[in-house]
């Protein structure tokens, strides 16, 4: 293990080991997994980009690195996948510039 990055890429190959130390909860997790993951109302392919958009904006590179992978294997392009990221991007700025909505009813309360 490097210690140049907390980040471990490895660690995705085994991810299915997760939860060797509780196989009935690991189970129920990774068939539930499985099961949203499926085509459905959503194309497989659907689902993967609008994984890709969360895992940029939940910032976790392990979601990041697998669903770049899945996204190409499922036939996705650079540009849905890069479009799928600026929604995302545009969502987490928004919620972030919504809030400011707070900061502004309060200075309004204390009479600013």
């Amino acid at each position: 293990m490097s210690d140049s990055t907390y980040y471990q890429p490895d660690q995705l190959a085994r991810f299915g080991s997760v939860s060797d130390a509780s196989p009935a909860l690991g189970k129920a997790f990774f068939g539930y997994y499985g099961q949203v993951f499926a085509d459905g109302a959503l194309t497989a392919r659907e689902k993967s980009l609008i994984a890709l958009a969360v895992a940029h904006t939940v910032q976790c590179a392990y979601c990041i690195d697998a669903y770049t992978t899945d996204c190409l294997e499922k036939g996705a392009d650079m540009e849905q996948m890069t479009e799928a990221l600026h929604v995302a991007v545009a969502i987490r700025g928004g919620a972030s510039l919504v809030h400011g909505m707070q900061m502004v009813d309060k200075a309004g309360q204390i009479g600013m």
